[in-house]
């Protein structure tokens, strides 16, 4: 079970990851985009953060960054660094690392997709995929930095990667005087949805923040719902595949769970996230991903809960990476 937490001691905690997400917006601002916040017809009241707009196309860059420049600034001449990631977090570290001049390797699973998987390698990345499944590639990562020697960065049970998450709703906060009162975001790992945390309450300890995830990858519901990590016996089968992860990380499971800084987690259905994804290309005209759009997913679906009127909802739509031919059949249908 969760362990009991004082108010004082969390404020403190706040206080702290308040100015290291503070430090990372720094570090990033030359190599990330200030992404907009849209308003929208759907709703007078909803605000829309889409990362799809973001270097690489999604969040994960400002999380990739803080890590890389980080790294480089403590250690003048990094080996290299190393990860495991579907695509998104593959593709950030690759630029990131790059930009750095640090040698960067990534092991994606076979079946991922291969839109994110060019990308990566255009970005510069050494790509590995070959017997690399999401059951066994937390051992063929601990063979490949024995091997190396690099240095692993972790797509989100790592304090750097979920600062540089944490931006995203720090811009949200101080944009054009927007103040939304329920930040949303999708929850895979849970960095996105543990950095908007941090960011959110030690704004205003009374702004909502809510993660969304598949129901059919429902880990993160279960662990906040029971108080202690659940975790998926296999990967799930989902169109959102950017959140395949099979449990959330510890660092993630001490904000959300532990501390209690997420009002909750809702879940959303295949079906759901189709006709979000199609909301988002042909109402909104955002290029979304269906992971992106889990938040959309949660909106229109009325699972998110209801504020004062008036209140502003926000959505953080985290990515625009989609496999083509997904996308391509989505539309048809």
């Amino acid at each position: 079970m969760a362990t009991p937490t004082t108010k004082a001691d969390t404020q403190t905690f706040l206080q702290h990851h308040r100015q290291e997400i503070e430090r990372a917006a720094q570090t990033i601002a030359p190599y990330t985009r200030r992404t907009p916040t849209l308003t929208t017809d759907l709703d007078p009241d909803l605000l829309l953060k889409p990362e799809c707009f973001q270097v690489t196309g999604s969040f994960k860059t400002r999380g990739a960054f803080n890590a890389i420049l980080t790294l480089k600034n403590q250690q003048t001449n990094p080996k290299g660094v190393i990860a495991v990631s579907s695509g998104n977090h593959a593709q950030a570290l690759a630029l990131a690392a790059k930009t750095a001049g640090i040698p960067a390797l990534v092991l994606i699973p076979e079946d991922a997709n291969p839109q994110k998987v060019a990308a990566t390698k255009a970005y510069g990345a050494e790509v590995r995929q070959a017997g690399i499944t999401f059951a066994n590639r937390e051992e063929r990562l601990a063979e490949a930095i024995e091997e190396t020697g690099y240095m692993l960065v972790h797509p989100f049970d790592n304090w750097d990667i979920i600062h540089g998450a944490g931006t995203a709703a720090l811009e949200l906060l101080t944009d054009n005087g927007l103040r939304p009162k329920t930040i949303v975001t999708p929850c895979g790992g849970g960095g996105l949805l543990t950095g908007t945390a941090l960011a959110a309450k030690s704004t205003n300890a009374r702004i909502r923040v809510y993660g969304v995830e598949p129901e059919v990858a429902d880990d993160a519901a279960r662990t906040y719902a029971s108080g202690s990590l659940q975790t998926l016996p296999t990967s799930p089968e989902t169109l959102a595949d950017g959140v395949r992860t099979t449990h959330i990380g510890e660092k993630n499971f001490e904000v959300i769970v532990e501390r209690r800084l997420v009002d909750g987690i809702v879940t959303v259905s295949e079906e759901e996230i189709r006709q979000a994804t199609k909301t988002a290309w042909t109402r909104l005209k955002l290029a979304l991903e269906p992971t992106g759009a889990l938040p959309l997913a949660a909106y229109l679906a009325g699972k998110i809960p209801a504020g004062d009127p008036d209140e502003p909802t926000a959505l953080i739509l985290s990515g625009g990476n989609a496999n083509l031919a997904v996308i391509a059949d989505l539309l048809q249908q």
